[in-house]
């Protein structure tokens, strides 16, 4: 199989969507990888340590794109790349699609097979997200660096996270108890912020609680409580998800204006459309704006700050199955594992999630979907 990958083009995204290491497992299998010049120099990569490890070196993006049978990325095609799309080619990467209605279109008009790691599912209980997790929990470790950050900064309230002897110390509410969730507690309260985890998953937060020690404060989510919680953070950082699907808008304009002035939102889930009601995508070059008193931080490639520990991060994650499509093709590959199949998202002009219909009904109309078992039958 012939594998590309490409330079991100997303505002600031540094990652690249396979390390030298990985393409060295996949020409050892019989693989011819293209990766663009310059496209690992962000994560430390140079096209010396690619073409050691047996990749070709392509300047244009255009051949690469034409080239290649399966592209590898890091994040969702953007401008150009849309229309390098075709029916003949498979796309690994993120997608987020419940909050993209132009990409959604594209990868239905160009009828590519889209498969998207976030959905991708492992475990006995189909729960985990195995290539979703790695940059859940980059995210997640950065969220209180970013929001202490700019807690401190001109437009924040100029509270430090653990404050000194003698004086509070802010206070972090964490909405949502999953991967993301559980590494921002444990960084805020590493660096010494009260901290309290939301979650209706009761035993999510048990977890919590045992692993922690009791050093993480946890509260079953609900309206009420969510508000109380809201309004006495210093720090709301959100990590809401429901795999696939749009993220529920569960933090109110009316509880951030109950909020102190100054005080900061992190939200992780912005990828998804963000579970603030407020949120609105912003890159690392602009990463906040001012609204109802707060700061609101909604960078949509938080991981990107990183490049280095998240392009191996996720390259660890991703390989198994990149080698998987690459040995067997992408139909084989989907067969042999329900939970790989999961992350399929679009196939022949057919949208495969239900989830991602239903959250771009309103932006696409009527499109044509299709049943994963059907696709691959």
């Amino acid at each position: 199989m012939i594998i590309g990958v490409p330079t991100e083009i997303k505002n600031n995204e540094r990652r690249v969507g396979l390390t030298a290491a990985g393409v060295a497992e996949l020409t050892a299998h019989g693989h011819q990888v293209l990766v663009q010049a310059g496209a690992g120099l962000g994560s430390g990569l140079d096209d010396a340590a690619y073409q050691a490890a047996g990749a070709e070196i392509l300047d244009s993006p255009d051949l690469l794109w034409e080239r290649a049978q399966t592209v590898v990325k890091v994040k969702e095609p953007v401008g150009p790349e849309l229309q390098r799309l075709r029916a003949d080619q498979v796309l690994f990467t993120y997608l987020h699609l419940a909050a993209a209605p132009e990409l959604t279109a594209a990868l239905l008009d160009a009828g590519t097979t889209a498969i998207a790691y976030e959905t991708v599912t492992a475990g006995p209980t189909g729960r985990t997200l195995p290539l979703l997790a790695p940059m859940s929990r980059v995210a997640g470790r950065l969220a209180p660096l970013a929001g202490g950050a700019h807690l401190a900064s001109p437009d924040g309230s100029g509270m430090l996270l653990g404050g000194v002897p003698g004086t509070r110390k802010a206070r972090v509410a964490v909405v949502g108890g999953g991967v993301a969730g559980e590494n921002a507690a444990v960084v805020a309260a590493g660096m010494g912020a009260r901290v309290t985890v939301l979650d209706v998953d009761l035993e999510r937060l048990a977890h919590i609680d045992a692993v922690h020690q009791g050093r993480i404060d946890t509260l079953a989510s609900n309206a009420l409580t969510l508000a109380e919680q809201v309004a006495e953070a210093d720090l709301v950082i959100g990590s809401v998800l429901i795999p696939g699907a749009a993220a529920p808008k569960l933090v109110t304009r009316e509880m951030v204006q109950a909020m102190r002035p100054g005080s900061v939102l992190v939200d992780i889930a912005i990828d998804q459309g963000g579970c603030f009601e407020g949120s609105r995508p912003t890159t690392h070059q602009n990463p906040t704006f001012v609204q109802d008193g707060a700061v609101h931080y909604c960078v949509t490639n938080m991981p990107g700050a990183v490049p280095q520990t998240s392009t191996a991060a996720l390259t660890n994650a991703t390989l198994p199955y990149l080698l998987r499509l690459a040995d067997h093709g992408w139909q084989p590959a989907l067969r042999a594992d329900t939970g790989f199949a999961r992350g399929l998202h679009t196939h022949a002009g057919a949208l495969t999630q239900p989830a991602v219909a239903e959250a771009l009904a309103d932006e696409l109309g009527h499109v044509h979907t299709a049943d994963v078992a059907d696709v691959l039958a």
